[in-house]
């Protein structure tokens, strides 16, 4: 568990960085730079999306040259360089470029980083592998949440001196994984065998991956940018500290369940998870759609946080499950692949729908999708323990 503990220190220390600027965004760029909902929903799409469909091909590479920790690296190195240049916008188009080069240090590293984690633990620890990683990841969120409201207190709507302080962990974080992570040596059970040939057709693929692929884009096609809450939550009156503090009980949430819940799926198989986070999305996002009290939001963004610890991890570990491990880190990036690519459509359309059908809309609409996702994975998708 090395490894995974170190890569867990990692995105602590990443996550403390990009906290302290993602919610954040929408003020700076709706209030202090003019933009529009629809704006802020192509710069994070296109930031998202056009980096995404790259998540296959470096999971690709990591498996053909059965290398992880050089991707990873560079990954968190051309994110920490995406937030430098935040710190520095004057204009939208140098929001956009910097969060483009922030996802894209995200494309890098996310399938070759994954893979390090699965490879580092016994098969049947994979989801409680995943769920350290994810709590450590999500604790660093929280406190950078804490950190972000602690500068906003002392110097009140100055956003861009968190942009600043924010640079200081993501240069950690690049330190600590150039340090103290190891590449794993998968070691081959059959020396003599020929080591199996990537094989990437579509035709080729395990059903069960292929079927889940399919459900996680029909979810994505409803899971706009999650700043559309935040937005929500600015258009009800929250100043940008307490969207911060807003930003830190989902973080919370999320960091508390995300451990427990994927060390469960290793026990009990990873179906009902994803059924109950799924539904937990939908609930979410409509009641989103209907809330009136401005105070109602604190709990929303809690049980939010509970669909993400229900998800993220058991999503991650489901996929290791019934991908043959010649292309673990291709199949975890075919997944982030689908995912990352829908968020362009997914917030283009949400800001689209805010814009000139009401705000409320976006948030019908993903609920009806999140439903939908949940029916097909309690349908079509099966526990990996109990087929085997």
């Amino acid at each position: 568990m090395y490894n995974v503990l170190m890569l867990g220190i990692v995105s602590f220390f990443t996550d403390i960085s990009s906290a302290m600027i993602f919610p954040l965004i929408p003020t700076f760029l709706i209030e202090t730079l003019k933009a529009s909902p629809i704006l802020l929903g192509t710069i994070e799409g296109v930031a998202e999306s056009s980096m995404s469909i790259l998540k296959v091909v470096f999971g690709y590479y990591s498996d053909k040259l059965e290398k992880r920790k050089i991707f990873a690296t560079a990954g968190y190195t051309t994110s920490a360089l995406g937030k430098m240049l935040l710190a520095i916008s004057a204009t939208w188009t140098g929001v956009l470029f910097s969060r483009t080069l922030d996802k894209l240090g995200k494309t890098i590293r996310t399938a070759p980083r994954d893979a390090i984690i699965v490879e580092s633990v016994d098969k049947s620890r994979k989801g409680a592998a995943f769920g350290l990683h994810r709590a450590l990841d999500t604790l660093g969120s929280v406190l950078g949440v804490a950190i972000a409201a602690y500068v906003l207190w002392q110097s009140p709507d100055n956003i861009r001196l968190v942009f600043y302080w924010a640079v200081i962990p993501a240069v950690i974080s690049v330190t600590v994984m150039f340090v103290v992570v190891r590449d794993k040596k998968r070691v081959s059970t059959d020396p003599v065998k020929e080591k199996p040939k990537l094989n990437l057709k579509w035709s080729v693929l395990p059903r069960d991956l292929k079927i889940f692929l399919g459900i996680s884009f029909v979810f994505a096609l409803g899971n706009s940018s999650t700043l559309f809450l935040i937005l929500k939550a600015g258009d009800m009156g929250f100043l940008p500290l307490y969207i911060v503090l807003l930003y830190g009980v989902y973080n919370v949430s999320h960091a508390l369940l995300s451990y427990p819940a994927s060390k469960l799926s290793d026990r009990i198989g990873r179906k009902n998870l994803l059924v109950a986070g799924y539904f937990l999305f939908g609930i979410v996002y409509l009641t989103f759609a209907l809330v009136e009290s401005a105070s109602l939001l604190w709990l929303l963004f809690a049980v939010f946080g509970l669909y993400a610890g229900l998800t993220d991890g058991v999503e991650k570990a489901y996929i290791s499950d019934v991908a043959p491990p010649e292309i673990r880190a291709t199949a975890l990036g075919m997944h982030a692949t689908v995912v990352g690519v829908m968020t362009l459509p997914a917030s283009v359309f949400a800001g689209w729908l805010w814009e000139v059908v009401g705000s409320s809309t976006p948030f019908y609409f993903s609920a009806i999708t999140a439903f939908v996702a949940t029916i097909l994975v309690s349908t079509y998708v099966y526990s990996f323990q109990q087929r085997t």
